[in-house]
This record gives C-alpha cells, structure tokens and sequence, in this order.
C-alpha cells in the first residue's frame, strides 16, 4: 500500500508513526496535510540499513559510517545531508517491513501542537478515515528519537533530546 501512495499509522521503535514511502511526493504532502504542519519542517526517514542512504545520493565518510554503525539501529535519527533526518529503528519487525516497503518517513501519529497518539485508538481519534490503514501494536508510551546532525568529520551537534543521550 506504500508502494502506491498510500499513507498509514502503525509503531516504529520509539512511538506511533505515520508512514509513507520518501519517494512518494503526494503521500509525502498528504502527511503534512495531515499533521496540519508545514513544508520547512522536515520529518525523519526510517530506513532499513546504511546502504539504504544510497537512493538518497548520501554516501558518508568513513568517520560517519564509524558513528552510525554505534548508534543505529536505535532511537538516534541523524541529518547527515540536505537537512534530511535518517534512522535505522531498534525493531527486528519494522526493519523487515521497510525492507519490503522502502524508506519511508515517520513523524508521530499527531496533529501538530497535540500529544503523540500512543494507541492506535487515539490515531483514530486524530485522523478517522484519513489514512488508509492502521497497525495496532499496543500502547507505545515513550519520547521521540534524539535528532543529531553528523558532519562530514564525524562532529555530533545535539538538535533535539530524546530517549537516548548521544554526547
């Protein structure tokens, strides 16, 4: 279904997410239109491995590659290009399902301004039939991913604190 546009909810490793494919331009836009957030502000694309970074036309340094291979998979996103935000999610399941499905990007199941959805109840409360399909994977109770930015030289700026402490 992301494949062909369409755009959902379901848990990634740290809360609900809603997901669709970062190749998709109108699933993309349809995210934010969802959230009621604008364009500037970017969303985090989930990936299942480095290799992945490729289709980006990102190809890090080996002093990158040495920092991403400590921090991911785990609840760490990372801008290493363009002001894009990458991660490789700490979840056997969902790296299986982005194998399949390709990168997608996952901000929280939320209209901007409100909590993040932490049932696939409260997703519904938020978004109805507005997306095309739900994942129930219980109650996820827990912060965002820690945002990075990870320079050329292997250098770690801290752009948001999340579960995770980095530096």
């Amino acid at each position: 279904m992301l494949k062909a546009g369409g755009v959902g909810v379901m848990p990634t490793d740290t809360l609900y997410g809603l997901l669709a494919s970062a190749f998709n331009e109108r699933a993309i836009n349809r995210i934010y239109e969802l959230k009621g957030r604008t364009v500037d502000k970017k969303s985090i694309i989930l990936i299942s491995s480095i290799g992945d970074l490729k289709a980006f036309n990102i190809a890090p340094t080996e002093e990158q590659q040495n920092i991403l291979a400590r921090l991911w998979p785990g609840p760490v996103s990372i801008i290493l290009h363009r002001d894009l935000a990458f991660r490789i999610p700490d979840d056997k399941q969902l790296i299986s399902f982005l194998k399949e499905s390709g990168p997608c990007i996952a901000p929280s199941a939320n209209p901007e301004g409100l909590a993040p959805a932490e049932t696939v109840e409260e997703a519904k409360k938020y978004f109805g039939d507005n997306v095309d399909f739900y994942i129930d994977g219980g109650k996820r109770v827990g912060l965002a991913s820690t945002l990075i930015k990870l320079d050329e030289h292997g250098n770690i700026t801290v752009l948001r604190q999340g579960s995770t402490q980095v530096v």
